[in-house]
C-alpha cells in the first residue's frame, strides 16, 4: 500500500513519532523532510541535505544534516544547532541514523559521491558527539536489540552488516563482528530496524524488499514493495505493527523511472510484526 505518493529522489530515515502518531521521513538529495497530518501532506525545506531524526518531545526532533545535529521545532520551523557533524569535510554528508535505548543518537556519514572509506559512525549522548567507527563507505542499518545490549550497522558498499556489544551507557564495548554477509548474493543492505523480538528488518537497495533476519542470520521472510530501491524501514501505526518503507529514484534512468511508476514513494504494509517504539533522544 502507498502511504505517500510524493516521489523522492532519495527517500530515507523514516521515523514514527510515538506521541504524535505520525511518520516523518526525508528526501536527502532535495533537502526536505516530509510528513502528513490528518488533512494534508507536509513538507519542510532546509538549506542543506538532511537525512535522519530522533524525537525529543512532542514538538521537537533531533535532525542530522550534512554539517550538524540540530534540534528542530515542528511548530516554528526553527532549527537550533547543537553539534557540528563533519562540518570540516564538505564532500561528506549524513546518512542513516536512529536513537538508541539509552537516549543517545547514532548517525552515519558518507562521501557525497560514496568515496571509499570516507564515512564514519558517530554517537551523540548527553552533550558529547563521539566517532565510533571510521573507514565506512556507505553507512546504514543502524538499529538496536530490544535489551539495548547490541547495536547493528552496515557498510552497503561491502554488502555487510555488523553488530557490536554495548556497555551500560550504550557505548561500544568491543570490536564489531560480522552478522550478515550479503555480498556473495549481490544484495545491498540499506536501512534497517529491529522489532520487539530481535528480528532485523533490512531494506535491500536494488531488490525492492525489506528482508527479515533472525539473530543467527537466517532469512525468515521478506516483504516486497513496488520500487526497486527500497531504502529504509520503520515500524509504526496502531500498536507499532505496520511496516513503513521509503524508496528512491536515485540511480534510475528515464526508462527505469517510467517502468517503475511507484519508485521514490513511501509505502506501508499493515500488521507485519511487533515493532519497538522509537526511543527518545535525551538532550
Amino acid at each position: 500500500m502507498i502511504h505517500d505518493d510524493r516521489r523522492c529522489e532519495l527517500g530515507e530515515g523514516p521515523l514514527w513519532h510515538p506521541i504524535r502518531e505520525q511518520l516523518f521521513w526525508f528526501d536527502i538529495l532535495n533537502n526536505r523532510m516530509l510528513s502528513q497530518d490528518a488533512t494534508s501532506p507536509l513538507e519542510w525545506r532546509f538549506d542543506e541535505r538532511v537525512s535522519a531524526a530522533g524525537w525529543v518531545d512532542r514538538d521537537r526532533l533531533l535532525i542530522a544534516s550534512e554539517t550538524a545535529l540540530s534540534v528542530f521545532d515542528l511548530t516554528t520551523g526553527k532549527a537550533t544547532r547543537i553539534a557540528a557533524l563533519e562540518a570540516d569535510l564538505p564532500d561528506n554528508r549524513s546518512n542513516d541514523g536512529r536513537a538508541d535505548p539509552r537516549g543517545g543518537f547514532w548517525i552515519g556519514t558518507m562521501g557525497k559521491r560514496a568515496q571509499p572509506g570516507a564515512g564514519s559512525i558517530w554517537r551523540w549522548y548527553r552533550g558529547e558527539l563521539r566517532r565510533l567507527f571510521a573507514g565506512i563507505t556507505i553507512s546504514n542499518s543502524i538499529s538496536f536489540t530490544p535489551d539495548g545490549r547490541t547495536a547493528h550497522f552496515a557498510d552497503t558498499a561491502k554488502g555487510q552488516v555488523f553488530r557490536v556489544a554495548l556497555d551500560a551507557d550504550g557505548w561500544p564495548a568491543g570490536t564489531p563482528e560480522l552478522y550478515l554477509d550479503l555480498a556473495p548474493k549481490g544484495l545491498n543492505p540499506d536501512g534497517a530496524v529491529m522489532d520487539a523480538q530481535g528480528v532485523l528488518w533490512l531494506a535491500q537497495w536494488g531488490a525492492g524488499c525489506v528482508a527479515a533476519y533472525a539473530p543467527d542470520g537466517n532469512l525468515l521472510r521478506q516483504v516486497d514493495f513496488p520500487a526497486p530501491h527500497t531504502s529504509c524501514p520503520a515500524f509504526g501505526g496502531p500498536g507499532q505493527t505496520d511496516l513503513y518503507c521509503t524508496s528512491a529514484l536515485e540511480g534510475m534512468d528515464a526508462a527505469a523511472r517510467t517502468a517503475a511508476p511507484h519508485a521514490g514513494k513511501t509505502f506501508v504494509a499493515a500488521g507485519i510484526a511487533q515493532g519497538q517504539a522509537e526511543h527518545r533522544v535525551i538532550l
